[in-house]
């Protein structure tokens, strides 16, 4: 398939007309069923803060000086578009890419590899985004929410997905079919919601637990997030950007290079 415009060799995409093309269209296919979408996506973690939240967190004190649900609510948030995320840069851009053959039939057109693949990642975080919003805004009318403040949640919102999708794409590309992703989900999206302080404080975990935890990204976000939904301004604000923004560069890279080999033979 080596009908494609040159690509771009440089660690981040160039966003382009045609990368928001892509975008676009995704968003138009999307756009047909976005109720059901968006419901499909506040279901689940609905269900573990209210379950959790009033279940579990009747029978324990405060946690981090809050009621559990309000602490569950904030990495619920995080938690949300995590999987958003990966979900849409998993299994929806796998069918585009092997299944539909949708990404083959865009590269016919003027458009790049690197430009497919760019609205893949800005599409995926942009969902992510409308589902951790989702979620904020119910955990706002819930009364979870102290401050103004956790209004900049939703860049940390966005930028979760970025990283995310990012990490995502990177199965897409090694995948050989749909299953391949229960591996990711068994043996990184889960483990990494049980250690960054979701569902628990992670000075709970032992000290070489916490260790690793510490270099997951879910650890980042949740750690932006969680004191801006208190009301408090987050310590090391520029080394969890920092962070985040690092794996994404290096996640998008990797994810670029390994779909041109699998797609531009």
């Amino acid at each position: 398939m080596n009908h494609s415009p040159a690509l771009n060799h440089g660690v981040l995409p160039q966003l382009s007309k045609r990368t928001l093309a892509v975008w676009r269209r995704n968003f138009l296919v999307w756009k047909k069923m976005a109720i059901p979408s968006l419901l499909g996506n506040l279901a689940d973690p609905m269900i573990y803060l209210f379950g959790l939240g009033y279940g579990l967190g009747s029978l324990l004190p405060q946690v981090a000086g809050v009621p559990y649900i309000a602490f569950l609510a904030s990495g619920t948030v995080c938690a949300s578009t995590m999987n958003a995320a990966s979900f849409e840069a998993l299994y929806s851009a796998f069918s585009r890419m092997q299944m539909q053959r949708t990404w083959e039939a865009i590269l016919y057109a003027p458009v790049a590899l690197d430009d497919v693949l760019a609205g893949e990642w800005l599409w995926a975080a942009a969902k992510a985004t409308l589902s951790g919003s989702a979620i904020l805004l119910v955990v706002s009318l819930l009364g979870f929410v102290a401050s103004p403040l956790a209004l900049w949640a939703l860049p940390v919102i966005f930028l979760t997905g970025l990283t995310f999708s990012a990490l995502g794409l990177i199965i897409t590309a090694l995948a050989p079919s749909y299953d391949f992703f229960m591996y990711y989900f068994t043996l990184f999206l889960t483990p990494m919601v049980l250690l960054c302080g979701v569902f628990f404080p992670q000075e709970q975990l032992p000290f070489l637990v916490q260790s690793v935890a510490a270099w997951l990204p879910l650890t980042h976000a949740v750690a932006l997030v969680r004191p801006l939904l208190f009301g408090q301004v987050p310590s090391h604000i520029a080394l969890h950007v920092g962070a985040l923004l690092i794996i994404t560069g290096g996640a998008f890279w990797i994810a670029l290079r390994l779909t041109q080999r699998r797609l531009l033979k």
